[in-house]
């Protein structure tokens, strides 16, 4: 696929369809994130993944604007005070569609399972009411366990189109992928080249990822990108450096063959490296730990 041409698409629960690559922002830079989110347009991508708690909503809307064409713009539910509930992820998406300028986001998501103020179901509960309202297309969940989906899915009857969660070779999370495809909801992978700047540098560097790429003539990056697409996964790949953004979307003119993936599925090492959703707690915790993940 050359730059310019569209990503593939997948279709969700209630019939919408996502763009399969998208591009994330966490962690760039607001000063940065305007252009760079230009450059991954110009590159191809037509889905940025952006979040309240990133600080770069109106960056985000105002390289979408920039273009003609629609762009799938994804965003997520966060109050950094202790009033998650209901109202408060009605006023918290009021708010994200004003720094964003945008006519419509079309996809919306619980961030993390928080369980002060009114907790998590209720915040789910909140966007569930939102579901009419013109401007926004389906909703969904972020870092939820498959018993914080059935708990949701229970008391209010509605299941998520996507639930995103850190999701790379060494944290294929395949117990909690094969809930979502009983449930009929997408897997969304944040942190898809490994999880932060260290662990990322490791799982790039792995020996076995970094011989299936030399046979490919690819890097090791684009061959773990093209392993989430061939797994049916939702990936949205994040940098800064427009190279590797460019280099991030070129990924669709070679295909993995069944011995490189079950020579990725191997490395495997259950090896979560961001906060655990199931003993997550507090707005106070997520400015303490999750401000530097995704």
């Amino acid at each position: 696929m050359s730059e310019g041409s569209k990503p593939p698409v997948i279709e969700l629960n209630d019939e919408c369809l996502i763009p399969h690559l998208g591009f994330g922002v966490f962690q760039v830079d607001e000063a940065e994130t305007e252009e760079v989110v230009q450059t991954a347009l110009a590159a191809g991508y037509r889905h940025v993944d952006t979040a309240a708690a990133y600080g770069n909503e109106r960056q985000v809307g105002s390289a979408v604007r920039s273009v003609d064409e629609h762009v799938y713009v994804t965003t997520k539910y966060f109050d950094p005070s202790d009033d998650h509930g209901r109202q408060g992820a009605k006023a918290a998406f009021a708010a994200s569609v004003e720094r964003l300028g945008l006519a419509r986001v079309d996809l919306y998501l619980v961030h993390w399972p928080v369980r002060a103020g009114e907790g998590f179901v209720q915040s789910w509960r909140g966007l569930t009411e939102l579901r009419d309202d013109p401007g926004l297309g389906p909703i969904g969940v972020s870092n939820f366990s498959a018993s914080q989906l059935a708990q949701i899915i229970d008391e209010t009857g509605v299941t998520p189109a996507v639930n995103q969660i850190e999701l790379h070779p060494y944290f294929r999370q395949t117990e909690l992928r094969d809930e979502h495809a009983g449930r009929g909801i997408a897997t969304e992978a944040w942190g898809p080249l490994g999880q932060g700047e260290r662990h990322a540098a490791k799982v790039l560097a792995d020996p076995t990822l970094a011989e299936i790429a030399r046979a490919h003539g690819k890097s090791v990056g684009q061959v773990v990108t093209r392993w989430h697409l061939q797994i049916g996964t939702i990936v949205i790949p994040k940098s800064a450096n427009h190279n590797r953004i460019r280099e991030n979307f070129d990924v669709f003119g070679f295909e993995l063959s069944d011995k490189d993936m079950q020579s990725i599925a191997a490395l495997d090492r259950n090896g979560r490296n961001g906060p655990d959703p199931n003993t997550y707690d507090s707005p106070s915790a997520y400015r303490g730990q999750a401000h530097e993940r995704s």
